[in-house]
């Protein structure tokens, strides 16, 4: 077998079998094949695409290459979920402790932020104390005892997704939605979970910033999962909105743990709430309208709070932090940006406003950056609210007042004020399984 042979069957437009994958991938781990012609294959796969099994087969083939978790001594269904990122998403803070403490385990293994989109991760190393970096036998026993643990992805897990995603991204071929769909699950598959709901963003905040391109990667993820014998769904959600009202690390806990008291954004509750029953009805709790019901009941009688403080101190955080939000610390300075005439606030580039966010030291510019946990943004009004020149529109938290004016900048080609109302879309836009889709309008 010759890779030039392989490439030039795909340029041609013809399937690759199971094995020219597997060479591929291997060889390309291996450092046999070198990167001109790994490119050479992405880019004829980039412009001739993959059908549904050369897919499935490259996902599974990535998913072996490395390290795979074996849940097998959780007993029940193991559920996982994956958002495929957007500013202010801290839906997995509240939804696993949700899952959890409605009796579904939820083995999560999530990785840190880069660029404007924050990491869960980054987000619970910024609980004083959290420790993320778990043995494997610790994160497993965490499970089985409290039947919640989430912690950093293992070097090894899915390497040659990795190493194929940092050579699609020089080489211009990273939005392709069968590439896309077999670098999240790969990871998934390999990560363990029986179950697997997927929160896939759409709208200026996402990647996919259609609902045609949402749709189409969701329903090639679902059938990825499903051929490999996971339960999979996904919800369509917009994100031409930031979810909840604050940007950052430290400022998204505290938001979560408001929205486990029963006081967060009623936007992310309903994510949230949304999300849980999917899994727990995906672990076979009951029918989606009782899952529905039984997330409810654990923020009403305070039992899914009580599991997050359970997470926190399983893995060695400050548990004080659920009531006193000052051990967060605070920023430096603290800039309040404000109308700059009356109107309405007729849209919010929500892409611009995480980028503000890690040009106050948010996130990450590269892997190599620094975060300041305490930095961020929170709104104080979102799209559709009426303002007077004046208003406080959102508060800006730094310990680098050089960023301020760069953040500030931004923010000015972000925030646009209209005469007229505008109307936001449903947050839901659908729910999609292996039997379809269907939309919501709500």
């Amino acid at each position: 077998m010759r890779m030039y042979d392989i490439i030039e069957k795909k340029r041609d437009g013809y399937e690759l079998s199971f094995e020219e994958i597997k060479y591929f991938i291997d060889g390309y781990c291996s450092g046999t094949i070198p990167d001109y012609q790994a490119s050479a294959l992405l880019m004829a796969i980039f412009i001739k695409g993959l059908d549904k099994r050369e897919t499935a087969d490259l996902t599974n083939i990535m998913a072996d290459s490395g390290d795979k978790v074996d849940l097998s001594s959780i007993p029940g269904v193991k559920v996982d979920k994956h958002s495929t990122g957007g500013v202010g998403d801290k839906t997995t803070l509240v939804v696993a402790p949700i899952v959890a403490a409605c009796g579904a385990p939820v083995a999560k293994m999530s990785g840190k932020g880069l660029g404007h989109t924050g990491g869960t991760i980054d987000k619970l190393e910024s609980i004083p104390g959290f420790n993320t970096s778990l043995g494997m036998e610790e994160f497993l026993t965490n499970v089985r005892e409290i039947g919640l643990s989430i912690a950093s992805q293992t070097g090894n897990l899915a390497p040659a997704d990795k190493k194929l995603y940092a050579l699609r991204d020089v080489t211009a071929t990273v939005n392709n939605i069968s590439l896309i769909a077999s670098s999240i699950m790969s990871k998934k598959l390999a990560s363990g979970a029986d179950c697997i709901v997927l929160d896939v963003k759409t709208g200026s905040g996402a990647f996919m910033k259609t609902f045609e391109e949402s749709s189409a990667l969701a329903s090639t993820m679902i059938e990825i999962g499903e051929s490999l014998g996971r339960r999979t769904s996904a919800l369509i959600t917009d994100m031409d909105l930031p979810l909840g009202y604050a940007v950052g690390n430290s400022l998204e806990v505290i938001e979560a743990i408001e929205t486990l008291k029963g006081r967060g954004p009623q936007d992310l509750r309903k994510l949230s709430l949304e999300l849980a029953a999917r899994m727990l009805e995906g672990a076979g709790k009951g029918s989606y309208e009782k899952c529905l019901e039984m997330a409810e009941k654990s923020i009403i009688d305070g039992s899914a709070l009580k599991k997050f403080a359970e997470l926190i101190k399983k893995q060695k955080g400050n548990t004080e932090v659920i009531d006193d939000y000052s051990l967060f610390g605070s920023s430096k300075y603290v800039y309040e940006y404000k109308a700059p005439c009356d109107g309405y606030i007729k849209s919010i580039k929500t892409d611009s406003l995480g980028v503000a966010s890690m040009i106050l030291g948010a996130g990450r510019e590269n892997k190599d950056s620094i975060i300041d946990y305490k930095a961020g943004i929170e709104l104080k009004r979102k799209t559709c609210d009426k303002v007077s020149k004046g208003d406080l529109i959102a508060k800006l938290y730094t310990d680098n007042n050089e960023s301020i004016d760069k953040a500030v900048g931004i923010l000015n080609d972000a925030v646009n004020i209209s005469y007229e109302k505008s109307e936001t879309r449903p947050l839901i836009l659908a729910y999609i399984d292996s039997s379809g889709i269907r939309k919501f309008h709500r």
